[in-house]
């Protein structure tokens, strides 16, 4: 644009051999901004990922803390949850510190959400992307009872998540633990091996659809699923690394969610 812009003007003012000059000054200063570009640009993904990993870990002390007291088996959860995510040893005592800030009697959620809001959390996607990851940790005992789910709606709220699409992200987040559950080697998580039709419906659960549902509505669902959490796009929107097993374990339950069903329907 600097280059087009220099040379119009300066073919404008005096012809071809200003033309030239305008274009050598508009190279340099589109370099110049492109510069200032890439240098903000990674100022800000580097904020916005440290501000999701430590909103993350504060909320899940928060969440752990819910019924008053953090027990030795939450503690248990999130430690197994941290080398899930294959912290190094200086990110894991980030998590560990963050953990206890979450779990504080002074702790207080609105403030928090909204420093992440302030640091570039106010994008779409990383505000979903932000409670499917509390989700997918306070699923990982099997269940959300009662206080932790207050807690995970209240999060929902102030970041402008409607309550329907809550339950909704809820019920999705479910499934997909269930289904993942059988995927790994036949380990499933949720108590006994579902049968073929508890798999199915689980699947459909991942897609967020109905099994009443067109072969249609289930791809576009399954397309649009795809396109929100491709751990390439993820990670150029600001996701941090340690976050992004957990979204490429869920862009391998869609994908096999969506085969599952098609291998269904083909059969029937």
């Amino acid at each position: 644009m600097g280059k087009l812009i220099g040379a119009v003007l300066g073919f404008m003012v005096g012809g071809p051999l200003l033309a030239l000059l305008g274009l050598a000054i508009g190279h340099i200063f589109d370099r110049g901004l492109g510069q200032a570009m890439r240098f903000n640009y990674g100022a800000e993904q580097e904020t916005l990922q440290r501000s999701f990993f430590d909103t993350t870990f504060r909320v899940m002390g928060h969440v752990a803390k819910a019924d008053g007291r953090v027990s030795e088996s939450e503690i248990a959860q999130a430690e197994a949850i941290m080398t899930e995510l294959g912290l190094t040893p200086e990110r894991r005592r980030d998590a560990i510190a963050r953990f206890k800030e979450g779990s504080a009697a002074d702790f207080q959620l609105e403030p928090e959400i909204a420093s992440f809001l302030r640091h570039g959390g106010r994008r779409l996607l990383m505000r979903k992307m932000l409670i499917e990851a509390l989700l997918a940790m306070a699923l990982a005992d099997g269940r959300i009872d009662p206080a932790e789910r207050d807690i995970l709606s209240r999060v929902a709220q102030h970041l402008g998540v409607r309550a329907a699409d809550f339950d909704r992200l809820m019920r999705m987040a479910g499934a997909q633990r269930q289904f993942h559950g059988y995927q790994q080697g036949g380990q499933y998580t949720g108590g006994a091996a579902p049968d073929s039709g508890a798999r199915l419906a689980q699947a459909y659960g991942v897609l967020g659809v109905e099994a009443t549902a067109s072969d249609a509505e289930i791809k576009k669902a399954y397309r649009k699923l795809m396109s929100e959490n491709h751990p390439d796009k993820l990670a150029a929107k600001g996701l941090p690394d340690e976050m992004m097993k957990l979204a490429t374990e869920k862009a391998q339950d869609i994908q096999a969610a969506y085969a599952l069903i098609k291998e269904h329907r083909k059969e029937s």
